[in-house]
Order: structure tokens, then sequence, then C-alpha cells
């Protein structure tokens, strides 16, 4: 029923529907070569669901509440550790200054897929039927009165695990992973807004998950948009692809090195899906994602690696990613 689109078709879609000021929906996968760009009237809800900030076209009333569990089958160790061994030689020969190394995590729930979308809790919430879902906590932009803000979110600890929310706040790779992912996302905005600054650096988020709370740190970015800039929404979007939080800096080498790393397809995770309503356009990088592969259910997660990065600490917090937003 829906057909994917590639990147140049995708970006005059955009376009049209942002210049005829018609709401539309969009999700974009992580090479940006396989896009859905969708009029938000034909969006089919049998099909897919979506809940983005209170912009929704199903009713939660009724939705189960479960408790779920999930049996989490990760590459071994010792496999992560020869990617993260690459990743620290591109580092330190200077190719790159942060990445985000990602993994796939076969799962094992016990809930249905459509269960556990429907008993998240979640900023972002998208459900495609037989393909998959994600429930994201992070922002990738959103125009609101003519103003453009972005949320880079970085590191994670467990508060009430010993001195990790301490560790997090003052370990120096986190402070510079912070700093280097702002850099670089203050420098993506500036291609397509005027009067970029940082609003907030390092505010602290409590999200909680069927394994406990989970702290994350996140930064705020904004800057002023052209008034006409719905007339250019598709230019916009792929101007600042593929998101720098998932990325790393410098983007482009950091992508290639990401490519050639990474021993399987990111596919939609780590891509961005949003919606523009005629006027304002919120959006968000998918992560907290779960995808069929076959009669399997993979989830997939990562973090950002720097110089001072450790294989044991990053292989940790790319499985305590693997949750569900569900109490």
């Amino acid at each position: 029923m829906y057909t994917l689109i590639n990147k140049n078709q995708a970006r005059n879609l955009l376009n049209r529907f942002g210049k005829s000021q018609e709401p539309c929906l969009f999700v974009i996968d992580f090479t940006g070569e396989h896009c859905l760009v969708q009029s938000l009237k034909d969006v089919d809800p049998g099909v897919i669901r979506f809940n983005f900030n209170g912009i929704t076209n199903y009713s939660e009333q009724g939705a189960p509440v479960t408790h779920v569990l999930i049996t989490k089958e990760p590459i071994p160790f010792e496999a992560y550790q020869l990617q993260f061994n690459q990743v620290m030689h591109h580092l330190q020969t200077g190719n790159t200054y942060l990445l985000n190394l990602t993994c796939p995590t076969r799962i094992q729930p016990n809930a249905g897929v459509e269960e556990i979308f429907l008993s998240a809790t979640a900023k972002y919430k998208f459900y495609w039927r037989d393909k998959f879902l994600f429930f994201s906590p992070e922002p990738f932009i959103s125009i609101q009165n003519g103003i453009i803000t972005t949320f880079p979110m970085k590191g994670t600890a467990e508060p009430n695990c010993d001195g990790q929310v301490e560790n997090l706040m003052t370990d120096p790779k986190e402070i510079a992973e912070q700093y280097t992912v702002v850099d670089l996302l203050r420098n993506d905005l500036s291609q397509v807004a005027t009067n970029v600054h940082v609003e907030k650096f390092r505010f602290q988020e409590i999200i909680q998950t069927n394994q406990g709370e989970l702290l994350q740190t996140s930064s705020e970015i904004q800057g002023t948009m052209a008034a006409d800039y719905h007339h250019t929404l598709g230019d916009i979007l792929f101007t600042l692809l593929p998101a720098g939080s998932v990325t790393g800096a410098p983007k482009q080498k950091t992508v290639e090195i990401i490519q050639s790393v990474e021993q399987y397809s990111r596919g939609f995770y780590t891509g961005v899906a949003g919606i523009f309503d005629g006027k304002n356009l919120d959006s968000t990088v998918i992560i907290r994602y779960i995808e069929h592969a076959g009669n399997q259910l993979i989830f997939k997660s990562g973090g950002g690696i720097t110089i001072n990065s450790r294989a044991e600490s990053e292989y940790a917090e790319m499985l305590r990613k693997v949750y569900v937003p569900v109490i």
C-alpha cells in the first residue's frame, strides 16, 4: 500500500507539500535513500500508527498496560570489541572525533509488538505493521512559529546505581561527546537558519523503562527560519541529514567509517520521522527501534565512541538501551 521513494523524489514531494501547506508524514532511513512521504489524510491507522507529541492518528483509549520483559541475545563482546578497535584506530589517526557505533540485538519479549507499541510511553511512537516500531525520546528538529530547535541526546546512566549519575556529568569522555555533537549540530542548523545559538547545555531527563529509570543528558540548540521556510521543506531536511547525534564528527567521513565498520544494515534505524502540520514541523531521530527480521525481532542500539571510550563501558551502554518504556 505504501511505496518507498528515493531521496530526490522525497525531497521534491516534501517541497510540494510544504509549498501547498498540506499536512504530511515523512519517514526517512539512515542512508536517506528509502523514504516514505504521505499526506496525513491518506495514512491508514490499520497499517501505520503514530503519536508524535500528541499528534496521532489512533485512539490510545483501552491500550493494554503490560509489564514487558525482554530476553536479550546480543552480539558477543568479542565481536563488539573488534568493531570498537577499528573505530579507535580511526579516532587515533584523526579520521573522526566522535562516532556512533550501533549493533543489532535479537530479542524475545513476553508481548507482541503491537501490544508493546500501545503500552509504551514516549515522546515519539511509531508502528508500521509487520515492519518495525520505535518509541523515541529524542527530537530531531522542531520548527514552531519560525524557530528551529534540535535536542542532541548523549549519555545515559542508571540513577539508582552508585556513582553512575556523578560519572555521567563529570566524566571527560561524556563531556567531550556532548561538546562535539553540540558543535556539529550548531553548524548543521547554521546551514538553514540564522541566529543559531545554544539555548541549554547538558540538562538531564528521567526516562521510565521496563528495566527501571534511565537518566539521559541532552542539549538545546535554536535558530531562526525564513518566513517561507516551508517552501523548501525537503531541501531543509535533506541538508540536515543524517542526524548528527547518531553519526558523529566530521559527519561525512564518519558516516563512511560507520558503513565500513558496522556489520549490518541500519535500515530505518537512526533515520528520522516527522509530521508537518501545514505550518509547523516536529520530528524525531528513529531510535529505541524494533524490527521484524523474518520470524525474529531485532532491537538496534548503540552509543557514541570517543578517544576516551572503553569497550566494556560502551558495550554495557549499548545493551542498557535495549529497553521498552513500559513500567
